[in-house]
């Protein structure tokens, strides 16, 4: 039999104590100081006082299935399918009376239509078994739903219940690492980031000002600085100007950049 150290007093309150084993918190990950993150989003403000997401819906349902239809596809291009198909299915108890080959028909410009079919069928049919023919309210019920994931289920929670989230698609992506704002690999990542960083006056329509921010300004192969209205507290490497001509009326004397 061999002998046994006697353990450290450090080892058995690591045991003992439940705190002392837990990983210490997430960095807050951004380039910008608190006082750049206020002054970034306040222009937001300015320049889009009220920013409204580009898919068609006209109820909760609706808006669903438009934003699980929209994974890689344009807003424009489900937004041209959709308008006939709300006529006729607006709600689950419609969708499924319409059926799968005729969704299909409706949907047949969109990408990967077949598959979003069923799906639309699908999360019709659980939303009329599971809940009452109502979309849930909650993230955690949302992504039960086929074809519904976590950025569609905070589309759903910000566009249909006012609910503040962030739905990181493919421009916030961009985005949050181009001007290092929020960088991250996985939308999680960013999504995590934004949700802590962004004041909390602005979070409710944070999303659509990065979103449109991604699609009309900071595009994907060429941003256009000269138009950005904060180019000059950007950090992004790419950035082709330092200061810009405002698109927004901006104070005389900025705010402060140092915490």
């Amino acid at each position: 039999m061999t002998d046994q150290k006697p353990k450290s007093s450090a080892q058995t309150l690591k045991k003992s104590n439940p705190t002392a084993r837990r990983k210490p918190a997430a960095r807050r990950r951004t380039a910008y100081s608190k006082a750049e993150l206020e002054e970034i989003f306040r222009r937001f403000s300015i320049q889009r006082p009220e920013p409204k997401g580009e898919l068609e819906h006209v109820n909760p349902f609706t808006l669903v299935v438009a934003v699980a239809l929209s994974a890689q596809a344009t807003d424009a291009g489900v937004n041209k399918a959709t308008r006939a198909l709300f006529k006729v299915a607006d709600t689950p108890e419609k969708m499924l009376a319409l059926g799968e080959e005729k969704v299909r028909e409706y949907i047949k410009t969109i990408g990967l239509f077949r598959n979003k079919a069923k799906n639309v069928i699908a999360l019709s049919q659980k939303l009329v078994d599971d809940f009452g023919s109502i979309v849930p309210r909650t993230r955690e019920e949302l992504v039960t739903l086929p074809g519904v994931g976590r950025k569609t289920a905070n589309v759903v929670m910000s566009m249909a219940f006012g609910i503040p989230t962030m739905a990181v698609d493919t421009h916030i992506l961009r985005i949050g690492n181009r001007i290092k704002l929020a960088p991250g690999k996985t939308p999680d990542e960013i999504e995590d980031t934004l949700m802590q960083i962004v004041p909390k006056q602005y979070l409710f329509h944070a999303h659509h000002w990065l979103i449109l921010h991604g699609r009309y300004c900071c595009k994907a192969r060429k941003p256009e600085c000269e138009r950005c209205v904060i180019a000059d507290i950007c950090k992004s490497p790419e950035k082709t100007v330092d200061v810009p001509a405002p698109l927004v009326e901006l104070p005389q004397q900025m705010i402060g950049v140092s915490e």
